[in-house]
């Protein structure tokens, strides 16, 4: 049975924190559920996908239309994602000045490699591209800025894992146990091995673990004394990167783009304290 509206806001229920706003968290989530691809949902699409009671989410989908972060579509009775999402996101990357910092770096190093190589922060179970450049030659995939890929099995997931706190880390890594059910024995065992890698080579691999056909070569970013972890990865063929130049050319290679790039950093962090 479905909490009631006033039973889910309700702070005295046993644990429910304070401070914590069910009915933001639900619109929040509503917008999550718009995939990449699928451009108009309606209110019983949405309430299957969040488990949220359909009357709920014809009251959010109403108000987050009038705030600009929906649009309904009267024809279809459906619902798309509004420019108000567009604005926020937009608003995010601008005041992220270390894309700015990191792009030149990534660039380079992208056209000198023919890779992907790209910047992510974590959502969730995935890594998001918040910064990704392209080589100029015949790359096998091509992903830009607002990719997703799953933190289990990508090299820049698993470079950010190494990259936490080991409290923050377990703690992740408990969530992605929940997450992915009967598949986590197989996937812990493959980001265990990128540890080893990591604390033997300084940076992660993933060969042929996230698809079948790529490879690629991670790192963290880890700023201002773990405050904030980021990664940075180096993909593509997989037929191109074998384990040969992932471990003794590009791994070595990024490790060096890592260090540029948080010297660069290094006086703007130190204006903002």
């Amino acid at each position: 049975m479905q909490p009631t509206d006033t039973e889910a806001d309700d702070p005295q229920l046993p644990g429910k924190d304070r401070n914590f706003v069910t009915a933001l968290a639900r619109g929040l989530e509503l917008l999550r559920a718009f995939g990449a691809g699928e451009e108009y949902l309606g209110n019983a699409e949405l309430s299957n996908r969040t488990s949220i009671p359909r009357p709920t989410v014809s009251r959010l989908t109403y108000t987050l239309t009038q705030l600009g972060y929906l649009q309904h579509n009267t024809h279809l009775e459906k619902y798309r994602l509004g420019p108000g999402v567009l604005a926020l996101g937009y608003r995010f990357l601008a005041n992220m000045g270390i894309r700015e910092i990191a792009r030149p770096h990534l660039q380079k190093f992208a056209e000198a490699t023919d890779c992907n190589v790209s910047l992510g922060g974590a959502d969730r179970s995935d890594m998001v591209y918040l910064e990704t450049c392209h080589g100029s030659g015949p790359l096998i995939i091509r992903l830009d800025v607002g990719s997703r890929l799953p933190i289990a099995t990508s090299a820049i997931g698993r470079a950010w894992l190494c990259g936490l706190s080991d409290s923050r880390r377990q703690q992740l890594l408990n969530e992605l146990a929940e997450f992915h059910g009967k598949e986590w024995p197989a996937l812990e065992a493959g980001i265990k091995q990128s540890m080893e890698d990591y604390a033997h080579y300084g940076f992660c691999l993933s060969e042929q673990d996230w698809q079948r056909d790529i490879s690629a070569v991670a790192m963290p970013l880890i700023l201002e004394d773990g405050a904030e972890v980021m990664a940075i990865n180096c993909g593509g063929s997989s037929l191109r990167l074998d384990r040969d130049r992932l471990v003794n050319n590009l791994g070595p290679r990024l490790k060096e783009v890592a260090v540029q790039i948080k010297q660069e950093l290094a006086p703007k962090y130190r204006l903002m304290r």
